[in-house]
């Protein structure tokens, strides 16, 4: 019985590790006084920005956009528009990131909901904002789900008032299938 205990134990630490907020990252955050400055922008969902330790490549937590540069996909319907309203949208701009319970993805990218400041001194999170303007595609990969209801809630309202890739004459997203759009990994 003991041995049926520690096999499945053992069997069982590499997924504790996975979703355990407790234990530090291989690749801790470097600290950054202030905000960050946008290097480049990749597409609608990834950008380069410097912190203090260097350049870091950032994947917006909660959101799928078309592809820009897939590597077996190429560019997919809607990626050059949703590039385009992200660079908008950070517009030469600091950010802040505001990271969730894991920090990086299995590729080593930083994982962050990304502020930028509106021109009235507020604060807007460029990741809602892209699935307001129906830009994005909700995507939630747990344990990374401190926003998930609000993006659901705006990906929602974005379809119903056909904006961005939902826009008429189209019933479907360009590049993203209907099934995708609340889907959780």
């Amino acid at each position: 019985m003991r041995a049926r205990a520690a096999l499945l134990l053992l069997a069982l630490t590499p997924l504790l590790a996975v979703v355990s907020p407790s234990l530090p990252s291989p690749h801790p955050l470097p600290v950054a006084k202030g905000d960050a400055e946008v290097v480049r922008t990749v597409d609608g969902d990834t950008i380069y920005v410097r912190l203090a330790g260097g350049v870091e490549k950032v994947r917006y937590i909660g959101i799928d956009t078309p592809e820009l540069h897939h590597p077996t996909r190429g560019e997919e319907p809607g990626g050059r528009e949703a590039t385009a309203v992200n660079r908008r949208l950070l517009a030469d701009r600091p950010v802040r990131l505001e990271t969730d319970v894991q920090l990086r993805d299995r590729y080593g990218r930083l994982l962050a909901y990304v502020w930028t400041r509106r021109s009235d001194g507020g604060e807007v999170m460029v990741n809602a904002e892209l699935v307001r303007l129906g830009y994005a595609a909700v995507m939630t990969v747990p344990p990374n789900v401190r926003h998930a209801a609000l993006f659901r809630r705006l990906a929602a309202e974005a379809r119903e008032q056909h904006r961005g890739l939902w826009a008429e004459p189209l019933t479907e997203p360009r590049g993203i299938l209907p099934r995708d759009i609340l889907k959780t990994r």
